[in-house]
């Protein structure tokens, strides 16, 4: 089945290594309660702004995760990661005033440490702000309560999510040293590809 508005949900975070494996975490999680994780990098057509690709994936998905948890930096020569906030204000600028399906979207914001994001980001006190220290455990408990209650997914316990996530790393992993990948070859692996791999997973019956 192809994603529609009702099952897409735009993932806004960091694409950098050192978050990857709360981004795979939380796109499994996604992908195992049956919906369809939607990035900017999904598509190849690279001649279209980055700018167009996000709103394009805002407009058609219901539901959006920001990860705000890399716009605080300890390094006085490194910048503040300013692309995840602007792209939740453009969620829910579609929300707000957008037309339509688009005043349903239900939105998610995580954060690395609890309160840290109102420090920076004053204007979204009130905000139900979810914290999920670094620990993609944490992060998948998270995303599952949330899409329990605002997409109405059918419920699924935590801890079973994430012994899916556990089985389907060791059958994708398995899988491609068959094919003839290195270990350094498969975590080089772009995420759509992982992304695209944990549906094929779930589409096969989840096999151990």
């Amino acid at each position: 089945m192809a994603a529609t508005f009702e099952t897409s949900v735009c993932i806004n975070c960091a694409f950098d290594q050192e978050f990857s494996p709360l981004l795979h975490a939380i796109a499994f999680c996604v992908v195992d309660l049956g919906f369809y994780p939607r990035l900017a990098p999904e598509t190849a057509d690279h001649s279209t702004p980055r700018l167009e690709r996000i709103t394009t994936l805002i407009n058609s998905s219901k539901f959006g995760i920001h990860d705000l948890s890399k716009c605080k930096t300890s390094d006085p020569e490194a910048y503040f990661r300013m692309n995840m906030p602007f792209e939740l204000g453009m969620d829910f600028g579609a929300r707000r005033f957008g037309d339509g399906p688009l005043k349903t979207k239900a939105i998610l914001v995580l954060e690395h440490t609890a309160y840290d994001t109102k420090k920076a980001l004053s204007d979204i006190a009130g905000w139900d702000v979810l914290a999920h220290d670094g620990n993609y455990d944490t992060t998948i408990r998270q995303v599952r309560n949330w899409m329990v209650h605002a997409a109405r997914a059918t419920p699924k316990g935590p801890a079973r999510i994430i012994a899916d996530y556990a089985s389907f790393q060791q059958w994708y992993y398995e899988r491609e040293l068959q094919r003839g990948s290195s270990e350094e070859d498969i975590r080089s692996y772009p995420t759509i590809e992982f992304i695209s791999a944990m549906e094929e997973w779930v589409a096969l019956g989840r096999p151990a």
